[in-house]
């Protein structure tokens, strides 16, 4: 397997060429027009809107839904807390929806049971690269009538019964945050069929500019330069990614194949080291869907070994380190001083999981590094064997 260049010569030309336009205005958003398309090509998607990172983009998109104070949000509390301060952003109140004691991903059945007048949309979240069962999710949505975000910053390329992740819902949010399948150190970019939501997303994340449209982040000189020229045809935020991120991005994109089927290389590689091991459980993948592989998740079931005596001996053998699971949103300190929150969040599946989950890296650029690792896996297995 060879190597792959994180950052590679394709990138850094696009960054020169941002730098050899001194940033002058006349140059505009190009690299972002550019990363636009290229993104929203490869996913088939008729619209695409770059952002400054992959929380704003699910802010905006959730005003551009007319979600809003009183409205309730379905989100799942096994993921990163971002997800749940868009909700809050927009004054709505999340509700948590348990996940799925195998895949992990938000149970169609929990988020039924948490349905009232209230709620107006749902956020699903690709954990670890993995798509939730959007086909109940989406006849839920149809059924209720609730908008559907996907929140697919940890995947890329990942499938859904052979349609991409970021594809089954109203709108997907993606990021470039420094540890994602593609990154540009930081940002973040929707995608979305429908262009009316386009519109609002471009608006409401480009200080509300008239001269801006579903497909269009610039506005133009001769418009802006008139005394008689409106501006601001809506409320908005600044939240446009900067040229040079959308540049490293675009190479990025250019080279999704190869970044991502790493993850998945490096991903199969500790599949085959803990497959024999009856008490690591790796996430569960449904026939129908492919896993990008964010990263490498196994459930400890182990009743004599707790994830900190694991852990501790696998970095003893030279291993890397493994991250433990965010906590529970709801758990997180901020949330008991809530005026507005989920009374009774009960989700039990995902509070078990927490305790259990370990997480090992995937994105090894030097294969030996992979190896090594893998290595390391399997001696820390036989040493509690």
């Amino acid at each position: 397997m060879k190597n792959i260049n994180r950052i590679s010569e394709k990138e850094r030309a696009y960054v020169n060429e941002v730098l050899d336009g001194q940033f002058a205005t006349s140059s505009g958003s190009k690299m972002n027009t550019r990363l636009e398309k290229a993104f929203a090509a490869r996913y088939g998607t008729k619209y695409a809107v770059t952002f400054v990172n992959g929380t704003a983009t699910m802010h905006t998109i959730l005003l551009a839904a007319g979600i809003r104070k009183g409205d309730e949000v379905i989100v799942p509390p096994l993921t990163m807390a971002s997800t749940t301060f868009a909700v809050l952003q927009v004054g709505a109140t999340p509700v948590y929806a348990d996940v799925d004691a195998k895949s992990f991903q938000i149970d169609p059945k929990s988020i039924k049971d948490k349905i009232t007048p209230k709620t107006k949309a749902i956020i699903t979240v690709a954990l670890y690269g993995l798509s939730p069962e959007m086909t109940d999710i989406m006849d839920l949505a149809d059924e209720f009538g609730l908008f559907v975000l996907e929140d697919n910053a940890e995947t890329m390329l990942s499938y859904y019964k052979d349609k991409l992740a970021g594809t089954l819902g109203h709108a997907a949010s993606f990021s470039f945050q420094s540890s994602k399948h593609l990154t540009a150190g930081e940002g973040g970019i929707v995608i979305t069929d429908d262009e009316q939501l386009a519109l609002a997303v471009r608006r409401i994340s480009s200080l509300g500019y008239s001269g801006v449209s579903s497909g269009k982040g610039k506005i133009t000189k001769n418009d802006i330069q008139s005394p008689h020229y409106f501006r601001h045809v809506s409320p908005g935020f600044n939240y446009r990614m900067p040229e040079l991120c959308a540049a490293v991005a675009l190479g990025q994109i250019e080279r999704v194949d190869e970044l991502v089927s790493r993850r998945i290389d490096v991903a199969n590689l500790f599949l085959e080291v803990v497959k024999d091991t009856k008490w690591l459980e790796s996430q569960f993948t449904p026939e129908h869907c492919v896993n990008s592989y964010w990263t490498f998740v196994v459930k400890l079931t182990h009743e004599d070994i707790d994830w900190l005596t694991f852990r501790n001996k696998y970095q003893d053998f030279g291993g890397d380190g493994i991250y433990a699971p965010w906590k529970l949103t709801y758990q997180e300190p901020f949330y008991k001083n809530l005026d507005d929150k989920d009374e009774n969040p009960n989700c039990p599946v995902a509070e078990e999981l927490q305790k259990t989950l370990l997480q090992f890296k995937t994105n090894y650029w030097i294969w030996s590094d992979a190896e090594k690792q893998a290595k390391i896996l399997k001696q820390t297995i036989n040493f509690f064997s």
